[in-house]
């Protein structure tokens, strides 16, 4: 192995309760019920304009635009009020020598790289992606193999490291291997397609290390 892609949001960093609260600023003025955390975590993953379109009910459906507009207006400015990396995230990176690492997101890639550039974690990384970086996003093939073209590897040298079925599956449709974290925002059952599953990020080191 020589490319490690990592998941961002419920992988790298725990940012559900900023999503959170920028959704609900932005489905207040609409009369919308109030979202929990479960309920936030149950939708996200597929991007920003497909959890809003998750959030609204289907007659409200016509105020994705203005709904997106506020998500954003808030989120821009609260990035990192409450979102912090999973523990031993850094120490993880920091083990992980030798190898090329990129980060591949559905968040948006200008959030994606403050995100990181905020909790001081954008220096572990070669190349930092989002949903808006290669023309798709996953769970299609097209940006994880965007990035092991820009890095200049092969699939078979390749793996993502993920939360949930979509990192799973834009990396079974791109060829290389994956790995699936249970701590995430997934329950382990939308994992069961992963080559391998770990409980605790610092399994990765031992793990990569035998492959």
């Amino acid at each position: 192995m020589r490319l490690i892609l990592f998941d961002l949001d419920g992988t790298l960093v725990d940012t559900v309760q900023d999503i959170t609260d920028a959704l609900n600023y932005a489905l207040k003025p609409y009369g919308i019920k109030s979202l929990t955390i479960s309920d936030t975590m149950e939708m996200v993953g597929e991007g920003i304009s497909r959890l809003i379109e998750k959030a609204l009910p289907a007659e409200k459906r016509h105020l994705k635009d203005d709904v997106i507009k506020r998500f954003l207006e808030y989120y821009s400015g609260h990035l990192t009020d409450k979102s912090r990396e999973y523990p031993h995230v850094k120490e993880t990176l920091e083990n992980l020598t030798g190898f090329k690492k990129a980060v591949i997101s559905n968040k948006r890639e200008d959030l994606s790289k403050r995100l990181l550039e905020e909790l001081g974690l954008a220096v572990y990384f070669d190349l930092i992606i989002g949903s808006n970086t290669a023309g798709e996003r996953k769970p299609s093939a097209i940006p994880v193999l965007y990035i092991i073209s820009k890095l200049g590897v092969s699939p078979e040298e390749s793996i993502i490291v993920g939360d949930s079925n979509y990192d799973i599956e834009a990396g079974k449709k791109a060829g290389i291997k994956t790995i699936a974290v249970t701590y995430g925002y997934r329950p382990r059952e939308f994992l069961t397609g992963a080559d391998y599953i770990i409980e605790d990020i610092r399994e990765l080191v031992p793990l990569l290390r035998k492959l």
